[in-house]
């Protein structure tokens, strides 16, 4: 017991610099990247030609009906046989970067639909553009909307990145396997791992939870003035 102890005592300050410089980053821009990406694709989804509409949809299709990890293995290691090289973070950053946004676009989508028509109208009949009735009224209402959802998938993202050690980025779960191959405690080791994705995925949602609660409070009060 003393020994596994101190092992994760060891251990921790390398675990916790991969989470900080390669799990946390990867994270937080491929879900950034990914939100535009959704963003984009369910407003062509929604209000553009046909063509794209089509294009979009089978973007979407694919990247929902295959394994995320069937996606870094074909970035990071099927691109080079067409003569396009990939470095592991980058790689993994794309990766990540097209599943978020076929899911998010989705959730988008979804919840702009969801926001009355008589919006739409009402926002047309003081003067404002598509654009503008986009971006004042319909997109902060459904904003309110999509906090859940999208929290969720940034969490799941959080712990989808551990698959970004099948392709080499040096994150939280490469650097547990990395000791594990010195030391040769696996279930010690993977453990503290499990428990720092753990930490992390419980005060994001803890976060989600306090932003939720904001947001039901402005959106009680919008609906008391109006």
């Amino acid at each position: 017991m003393l020994h596994w102890l101190t092992l994760m005592a060891d251990s921790l300050p390398s675990l916790l610099w991969a989470a900080l410089v390669f799990t946390v980053p990867l994270t937080l821009a491929s879900f950034a990247l990914g939100l535009i990406v959704g963003l984009v694709a369910a407003v062509v989804r929604l209000f553009g030609p046909a063509p794209l509409a089509a294009i979009v949809r089978f973007y979407v299709w694919i990247i929902r009906g295959t394994p995320l990890l069937v996606q870094l293995f074909l970035i990071f290691y099927g691109l080079p046989s067409a003569g396009i090289v990939l470095d592991a973070f980058p790689a993994a950053l794309i990766g990540f970067t097209l599943n978020v946004g076929a899911y998010t676009s989705e959730i988008i989508r979804a919840v702009i639909g969801s926001v009355p028509k008589g919006q739409w109208e009402a926002a047309y009949s003081i003067g404002m553009s598509w654009s503008q009735a986009m971006r004042r009224t319909i997109l902060p209402q459904a904003a309110r909307v999509a906090v859940p959802p999208l929290s969720n998938s940034f969490i799941s993202l959080v712990k989808d990145t551990s698959l970004a050690a099948a392709i080499t980025v040096p994150e939280l779960f490469q650097a547990a396997q990395r000791i594990v191959a010195t030391t040769y405690e696996p279930l010690i080791l993977y453990v503290e791992a499990a428990l720092i994705y753990l930490a992390l995925s419980s005060v994001l949602s803890a976060l989600q939870v306090r932003l939720e609660k904001r947001l039901n409070q402005y959106g009680g009060f919008l609906e008391a003035k109006s």
